[in-house]
């Protein structure tokens, strides 16, 4: 059922293009190129199973652990202003 100019499937192709650039964002923050060998925030040495695992890796295992530590602690959602933290 069409709600005014919206069509009947509206809120899901909404919800299905969010979460593709959702994707498309963090795939685009991936490492590429050869990874190193050493860190280039500290120079330890990078494990060579990790360079395998990870195409492109610049970091070492504490290094890429602390910039995600920094990283999650800005989200860029304003939880003030959303509807879920009214409601508790």
């Amino acid at each position: 059922m069409a709600i005014g100019w919206a069509g009947d499937n509206a809120v899901n192709e909404q919800i299905d293009a969010t979460v593709k650039d959702g994707v498309r964002r963090v795939r685009s923050r991936l490492p590429a190129g050869p990874s190193l060998s050493h860190c280039e925030s500290c120079g330890g040495e990078i494990p060579g199973a990790r360079r395998a695992a990870i195409p492109g890796v610049r970091l070492c295992v504490a290094c890429q652990a602390e910039r995600d530590r920094d990283e999650a602690k800005f989200s860029g959602y304003n939880r003030r202003g959303s509807k879920d933290s009214q409601l508790r």
